[in-house]
């Protein structure tokens, strides 16, 4: 019999006066609160109520818990309210991790105002390449970019991450441009090499199917960020997404080859650990994260960091 039901039972009892009360209160037979209450004394030992046909008492030792139930039972009634309210109203600890470069450029920018319009709200973000475990590191949410292995979290595709071959006017003018994938094998290409989801090779669409290149270069990194700075340096071509270079491309820094062999594009997703009881703050997070990646002009202005 569960614990608590037994106490709320005493407790009733205890405020009404009889067991026929109690047990009216809850719309059960007088029968099952008796056998509560036996089930309760039975557990701890004592004789908690002295029971005649007229009246019912506590014993010294009934009176003694009643005072500990009541505490016990109120602020149970306390947390759960709390909790209840947390569900409506953004309150407590958000935690969050994103992939280190994308993070610093579309996920940190927006959280100060998170947390100005959310004061009840205290943010973590976590900035690492590395895959999270969102239930055993108990995050609320990560960021993620690309196909997805998790099947068994719950994902929210954000926005369209297009990926596109860069290289800087001076690499091109040295090394030429290449007009097919094939021709990649004879150029210098910056790539994560075994690291990450370009282990395959990068991904382009020839004759309707998307096909792998394995490709190869003097230099490759782990850190996307150097890769970025690598490339914009004139030290090869490679294979980056939109909203990395977007800025670079529009300076004229960066050009794209290879356009007529993109790729479809893969998501940027929002990861869950379960959706149903989703917290409030978690909610108003992945909305913020809609909300902007949603605006037309968004991958266009100004990236932060």
């Amino acid at each position: 019999m569960d614990r608590f039901k037994q106490l709320q039972t005493f407790v009733a009892v205890a405020a009404l006066g009889s067991l026929s009360a109690a047990a009216r209160a809850e719309g059960v037979a007088p029968a099952m609160i008796g056998r509560r209450i036996d089930a309760l004394e039975a557990r701890l030992g004592v004789k908690l109520l002295v029971r005649s046909t007229r009246r019912l008492s506590l014993t010294a030792e009934g009176g003694t818990l009643l005072e500990d139930a009541q505490r016990i039972l109120r602020d149970l009634n306390d947390s759960e309210s709390l909790v209840a309210q947390g569900s409506a109203r953004p309150t407590g600890l958000l935690r969050i991790t994103a992939p280190a470069g994308f993070g610093r450029r579309h996920v940190a920018p927006l959280l100060p105002g998170y947390a100005e319009h959310y004061p009840d709200v205290s943010v973590t973000l976590d900035l690492s390449d590395r895959l999270v475990d969102l239930v055993d590191e108990r995050y609320d949410c990560a960021v993620r970019i690309g196909d997805l292995d998790d099947s068994d979290m719950v994902a929210i595709r954000l926005a369209d991450n297009r990926r596109v071959v860069v290289a800087a006017p001076s690499y091109l003018a040295r090394h030429g441009t290449p007009r097919t994938p094939a021709d990649l094998a004879s150029h210098h290409c910056l790539s994560f090499g075994s690291q990450g989801n370009q282990s395959r090779g990068w991904l382009f669409r020839v004759n309707g199917q998307v096909t792998p290149y394995r490709v190869a270069g003097r230099l490759e990194c782990s850190d996307g960020s150097v890769l970025h700075q690598w490339t914009l340096a004139g030290c090869g071509l490679a294979w980056r997404s939109m909203w990395e270079v977007q800025q670079d491309l529009a300076s004229g820094r960066l050009r794209t080859v290879l356009d007529d062999y993109c790729a479809p594009p893969n998501g940027i997703y929002a990861m869950l650990p379960e959706r149903k009881h989703l917290p409030a703050r978690v909610r108003a997070f992945v909305d913020l994260l809609r909300q902007a990646y949603a605006d037309p002009g968004y991958w266009g202005a100004p990236a932060s960091g």
